[in-house]
């Protein structure tokens, strides 16, 4: 008997929910194992949510500036935008700072925002010294967000394990953010905000406990399934040691 046919309820499912929150810890983790004193970029900083866990680092944020969430309606905005006090503005690729002048760069999702990452990937590789390390998150998919400045979709890792190396850095992690069935129950999840959005129809309270049950064969199929992310992920969490 279905729980939609018999009113049963179970508990609620929580696939699909943990992208930022996982992708948040992994990037606390891996500046908190940096070395005190290390003098750090975070390149493309946005609002420098990462800040609070450089404190043992020398912290210098960067990022172009012209993101206005009231200039543009389409896709995912956020409903509002403050940068802070910025230590560099300007171009990703074209930063005013001596080769090899960190010792470590931050860049998390951000080359999606950029109509041609790879000239950025060249400007890390020469900003930072022989050792230096590079911390980086792209998505591997994701819906149109930060418009007019999304531009490109599917990093995989075939994209860092090619144009990583090519530009002088030993990877050194590579690890999936979810996989093929978190991400299914992510837009799961979204489908009420985008269709009210959309097409004005609203699911109805049995079509939402349709998605319930799905949602619940989805988590229990991520849990067996992790190799799924070989398919299909959020992104990827990448490590990189510049040679």
């Amino acid at each position: 008997m279905s729980f939609i046919a018999s009113g049963m309820t179970a508990a609620e499912p929580t696939v699909g929910t943990a992208n930022e929150s996982t992708r948040a810890a992994w990037v606390r983790q891996a500046l908190q194992s940096l070395p005190g004193g290390w003098r750090l970029l975070d390149a493309g900083a946005g609002e420098q949510q990462f800040r609070p866990s450089c404190g043992h680092l020398e912290y210098v944020s960067q990022d172009f500036a012209q993101y206005v969430p009231a200039g543009e309606s389409t896709g995912l905005q956020m409903p509002q935008w403050d940068y802070g006090k910025l230590d560099i503005i300007s171009d990703i690729a074209a930063i005013p700072r001596p080769d090899a002048s960190f010792d470590a760069v931050l860049c998390t999702e951000v080359l999606e925002h950029i109509p041609d990452p790879l000239p950025a990937i060249r400007e890390f590789s020469r900003l930072l010294r022989p050792g230096g390390m590079l911390i980086l998150t792209v998505p591997f998919c994701s819906i149109t967000h930060f418009a007019p400045h999304y531009y490109a979709n599917g990093f995989s890792r075939f994209f860092y394990e090619k144009h990583l190396p090519e530009h002088h850095f030993e990877i050194v992690e590579l690890t999936p953010n979810g996989n093929y069935f978190e991400y299914l129950a992510q837009e799961i999840r979204r489908i009420s905000q985008i269709s009210k959005r959309y097409s004005g129809i609203a699911p109805s309270a049995e079509q939402k406990a349709a998605m319930r049950l799905v949602l619940g064969f989805l988590q229990d199929a991520s849990a067996e399934g992790a190799q799924s992310s070989e398919v299909l992920c959020f992104g990827y969490h990448v490590r990189a040691i510049r040679k």
